[in-house]
């Protein structure tokens, strides 16, 4: 089962002619889950084939515009398209008054239910049956700001024909039920487990997005052995004391965080205006991080499960 992540957004608090304010897509299943939800994000949804009607749910890392100011838009389009399924919205404090004030002030009608939840702790914030929702909170200084990490439950193991039949175990519908995780009983009597018959249970994907966030010892540990991190880079690392400053993450910094959380891969975004051309920050990253890339609007990333 593929899980795809599509950039939808990738500048920093301005939009570029290339770049949108921050928005990620992630599609799994029949699902949506959105991080962030900068201005213009139901275009880019548009014109990435992001569907409106699917299950969706939305969190939203901090109450700055460029990371929230798009959900207004999501919701008319949403509305204009007679979405009929529940919508779900997750934010920091701040998050609830924003949509109350955007349902009284903005003169549209919600055709779907919206459920908004704030997220004041750390931990899981979102259980689904195949997988669950983590924040914590990243170090952007200004402003309290989440960050999340989207993690699959493990897989069953390996079903293993061999030891079906040397425990003989009859072909069919006993087979299916060890498969999904049940006990079977025998025509002789015998009762057989599942893990009599399956591999160790497999782990699922770990997808980290931190937001806008300073080098943060917290989010090296959150991160820890993510098939993907998507991490801050605003600016470049001749600009570290800026990045310091506005709490943000220089290209170098977020490729130690992917080294020392011992990551599979690294996408830096929430790129700067004055970075025309990112091969600059492609270039700090890759000293430190072999795998990065730098995030441009529209890319897609497939996440495939690994068979072991």
């Amino acid at each position: 089962m593929s899980l795809q992540v599509v950039f939808l957004g990738t500048a920093g608090s301005i939009p570029t002619p290339k770049r949108a304010l921050p928005a990620i897509a992630i599609r799994r299943k029949d699902e949506i889950i959105l991080f962030d939800c900068g201005e213009g994000a139901q275009r880019q949804m548009i014109q990435a084939g992001v569907s409106f009607h699917r299950k969706t749910k939305v969190f939203i890392t901090h109450m700055h515009g460029d990371h929230v100011l798009g959900l207004p838009g999501i919701f008319q389009t949403m509305s204009l398209l007679d979405r009929k399924r529940k919508l779900e919205v997750y934010g920091p404090v701040g998050i609830e008054a924003f949509v109350e004030a955007v349902k009284e002030t903005v003169q549209f009608i919600l055709t779907f239910p919206l459920e908004v939840s704030e997220v004041k702790d750390a931990g899981i914030v979102c259980k689904d049956r195949e997988y669950e929702v983590h924040a914590t909170l990243a170090n952007h200084v200004t402003i309290p700001c989440l960050a999340y990490a989207l993690i699959e439950k493990p897989r069953p193991g390996k079903f293993c024909p061999e030891r079906a039949r040397c425990l003989q175990v009859p072909e069919g519908p006993l087979w299916s039920k060890l498969q999904h995780g049940s006990t079977v009983k025998l025509p002789d009597g015998r009762t057989v487990k599942p893990e009599e018959v399956m591999g160790p249970p497999r782990p699922g994907r770990k997808i980290v997005y931190t937001g806008d966030t300073r080098l943060s010892e917290g989010l090296i540990e959150f991160a820890k052995n993510a098939d993907l991190l998507i991490h801050d880079a605003t600016f470049d690392d001749e600009l570290r004391e800026r990045a310091l400053e506005d709490g943000h993450s220089t290209p170098t910094q977020a490729a130690e965080t992917a080294r020392e959380a011992k990551a599979k891969r690294l996408v830096l975004t929430h790129i700067s205006s004055r970075y025309k051309d990112p091969s600059l920050l492609l270039e700090q990253a890759r000293k430190v991080f072999p795998c990065v890339d730098v995030a441009e609007d529209f890319m897609k990333i497939d996440l495939a499960l690994l068979d072991t």
